[in-house]
């Protein structure tokens, strides 16, 4: 997939252009997607980073980094994606100047949107005036009970499994490996740290077992209660997999959520319950 950040940097042609935020890439955004790919032409996808909300001052927990959901976006089977940078200045262009500086400038003809989309200054844009414009434009019924907003609720609860349903796959933590405490490997289970870009969503805290890099995994969301912890910290443990992490970009595959994390009387009970953790990461079935 061609990703591009100006419309110049795509060649000339006529395309047929999915429209949205796509956090998540969830089962809803994936038939906006379809309707643009189904439309016998160059297939695009018109996104926007940082997220309109974060930039009008609201607050949002994101789904998905940029690049994972470019990724995502590329294994739905779109050609292109435009990346445009979501300003201010943005925010307060007629409709008809978004639409004609962006849309028209890429040759967009069709134009694929949710039910709910809306451009332009004060959100006065729909897909109604998109015709009016002169385009065809697909319009996606919202598909029930699937938005990223009740994703987010979901994974906020710890309830992964029902949250890949939405998704179609897997629920996800992403981060760069970093120095922990090490006392993992202390404790004969190393972990890697994760450290999360910012307004990117965690789940509630908890033990999950899930996957990273291949290998099934038990995973640690929380404060490590049992040594007084008070920083959130994310620490997968990766089974049969023996290499150095550090400073690598790593995926999180969240699978189920095992139990609440804990404070234990002694070491020996918490070495004895994260060996069942891990047991019960080598048997849980990937949901989706």
């Amino acid at each position: 997939m061609k990703v591009a950040h100006r419309p110049e940097e795509l060649d000339t042609a006529e395309r047929a252009v999915a429209i949205g935020s796509f956090d998540g890439v969830h089962l809803g955004h994936r038939r906006v997607l379809e309707a643009a790919r189904s439309a016998g032409m160059l297939s695009a996808v018109v996104t926007f980073w940082p997220h309109p909300r974060l930039v009008l001052g609201n607050r949002v927990e994101l789904l998905t980094t940029l690049e994972r959901r470019l990724e995502l976006l590329e294994e739905a089977g779109v050609d292109e994606a435009l990346v445009v940078d979501f300003t201010p200045e943005l925010a307060r262009l007629e409709p008809r100047d978004f639409g004609e500086s962006l849309l028209r400038k890429i040759g967009a003809t069709v134009i694929a949107v949710g039910e709910s989309f809306r451009f332009g200054r004060g959100a006065s844009g729909d897909a109604a005036l998109l015709e009016r414009f002169g385009f065809e434009v697909r319009v996606i019924p919202t598909l029930d009970g699937v938005s990223s907003t009740t994703i987010r609720a979901l994974l906020r609860e710890g309830n992964v499994v029902e949250a890949a349903h939405l998704l179609g796959r897997p629920a996800e933590i992403e981060g760069t490996v970093v120095l922990g405490d090490q006392r993992g490997g202390t404790l004969g289970y190393p972990t890697a740290n994760v450290a999360t870009p910012p307004n990117l969503l965690v789940p509630a805290n908890g033990i999950y077992a899930g996957a990273a890099l291949g290998h099934r995994a038990a995973i640690s969301i929380g404060v490590n209660p049992h040594y007084g912890g008070d920083e959130q910290r994310i620490e997968p443990y990766l089974l049969d997999f023996d290499g150095d992490l550090y400073g690598q970009r790593l995926i999180v595959g969240l699978w189920e959520r095992l139990r609440d994390e804990r404070a234990f009387a002694n070491e020996d009970e918490l070495v004895a319950q994260i060996a069942r953790d891990v047991e019960r990461a080598r048997t849980a079935v990937k949901p989706g």
